[in-house]
């Protein structure tokens, strides 16, 4: 049988100890921005795809703060993460892993486990632009709770050096062991014990409890009425449209035809569990702040009977904004992007997640979706209320997950390697998230100028 020869365990170890000569870990702190940087610019280019009538929320959505304008705004941090020295070790990448993409769901086995859920960027590249999205994202966030520098620094760097000790611990690990390794609730809450923390573990522990009511029944009574004894998606233009009041031509049987190709890219076990619910009623559904503008449908099934409710959300999926740095996608659908590279980093996924590609869409245009279920025991972190010790534990749990999920797809004994024992590189990104946070701040006011010169329209409070 002729296989491929793969490099033995010196041989990466090497090539990380090596990269580190091209690419001091001390390289990273620095962050080059060019005369030319344009975010507006780049924002409206993302615009020209999207529903018009909806791109004024995102802006409105950005606007609230310096961190919402960081979640809507990975594509300016990916052409700035573009243009920095890099070691040129890769992993497959959320391309958005900041703290908000982070946290608790329901595995298939219905247990809640902790993870990565946000993989519309997903791509192959760099492993530090993760770890420098995240941990820039918990120096925007600390500081929008008005935390101490020290605090701030706690919570930044504990994100980092939690990654680096982690991917080392992977690089020591078979294969098989990395593969099934996850982090659950449980072991969430026996690590806050251990470490003595009471109050935080009761604290996480009815979250957790409120995390197992967050399902299709709880989506049930709160995004339908009835109408003519059956359950409908109620009307809250422009957040929740039915398709009955987007009057569309056809819509019926073009939706229809996505969804059974959709069925398609399921195994068949989870396609013959969908054919026992029938399709009841869809909606067009406005959702997070990067995303609104983006084509997104709600659809409610029933099963056995009224009360055995299934909520899917189908989301459409574009070019990940890594790959005008990267190069483009080797899969040519980006649902199916969104789907392989999901399954790749979550140690659980969705039972339901596919993907379609419609030739056609009711606008006319060929259009990627991806397919899960809308809720299912989602529970994710506050950040208006955390506290500075709630956020320096949340970036450790988050550091550790991201390390698990570059080490079941990425070149992890290399990264190890990279990184070594000491915190040359969790002090060097930490000065980067700082930088980064000012220059975010920057963007922002850039984006309320913007607003304010009539450049762009932004509809707050949406």
């Amino acid at each position: 049988m002729d296989v491929k020869p793969q490099p033995t365990v010196a041989d990466r170890a090497a090539q990380g100890r090596a990269a580190r000569a091209e690419t001091p870990r001390s390289s990273h702190s620095a962050l080059e921005i060019g005369t030319d940087r344009d975010p507006i610019a780049l924002l409206e280019a993302q615009n020209a795809s999207r529903v018009p009538e909806l791109v004024p929320i995102r802006y409105g959505r950005m606007l609230v703060s310096p961190l919402a304008f960081f979640r809507g705004a990975a594509t300016v941090m990916a052409h700035d993460l573009g243009s920095l020295p890099s070691p040129g070790l890769r992993a497959q990448l959320s391309g958005d892993a900041h703290l908000l993409n982070f946290g608790g769901f329901a595995s298939p086995e219905r247990d809640l486990v902790f993870d990565l859920n946000d993989f519309d960027e997903t791509l192959s590249g760099p492993f530090e632009w993760d770890v420098k999205r995240l941990a820039a994202s918990f120096e925007i966030a600390a500081r929008e709770r008005s935390f101490r520098s020290s605090e701030r620094s706690t919570a930044v760097v504990g994100a980092v050096r939690a990654y680096r000790k982690a991917i080392r611990k992977f690089a020591t690990m078979a294969d098989l062991d990395v593969w099934y390794a996850h982090l659950d609730a449980r072991s969430m809450l026996d690590q806050l014990r251990a470490g003595h923390d009471a109050k935080l573990a009761k604290t996480l522990e009815s979250s957790l409890a409120k995390a197992h009511l967050n399902d299709s029944r709880h989506a049930l009574a709160t995004l339908t009425h009835e109408v003519d004894g059956e359950p409908r998606i109620v009307s809250e233009p422009p957040l929740i449209v039915p398709l009955a009041e987007l009057g569309e031509d056809d819509a019926e049987a073009t939706l229809g035809a996505m969804f059974r190709r959709y069925k398609g890219s399921l195994q068949e076990d989870r396609r013959l569990l969908l054919e026992r619910f029938r399709r009841v009623d869809l909606a067009r559904k406005v959702v997070g702040v990067g995303s609104v503008g983006t084509r997104c449908w709600v659809l409610l099934m029933l099963g056995r009977d009224e009360h055995d409710p299934l909520f899917l959300q189908i989301k459409e999926a574009e070019a990940s904004v890594l790959e005008p740095l990267l190069g483009a996608s080797s899969r040519a659908n980006h649902g199916r992007r969104v789907v392989e590279g999901q399954r790749l980093m979550q140690a659980a996924t969705d039972i339901f997640l596919g993907w379609v590609r419609a030739e056609r869409h009711l606008d006319g245009g060929r259009r990627d979706f991806y397919v899960r279920q809308l809720r299912d025991w989602k529970v994710s972190v506050h950040v208006e209320t955390i506290l500075p010790r709630g956020l320096a534990y949340y970036a450790a749990a988050c550091g550790r997950t991201l390390a698990r999920a570059h080490a079941r797809s990425g070149e992890r004994i290399a990264i190890a390697s990279y990184l070594g024992a000491s915190d040359r590189f969790d002090c060097a990104v930490a000065e980067f998230a700082a930088a980064y946070a000012d220059l975010n701040e920057q963007d922002h006011r850039a984006l309320a100028q913007a607003v304010a010169d009539g450049r762009v329209a932004a509809l707050e409070g949406v």
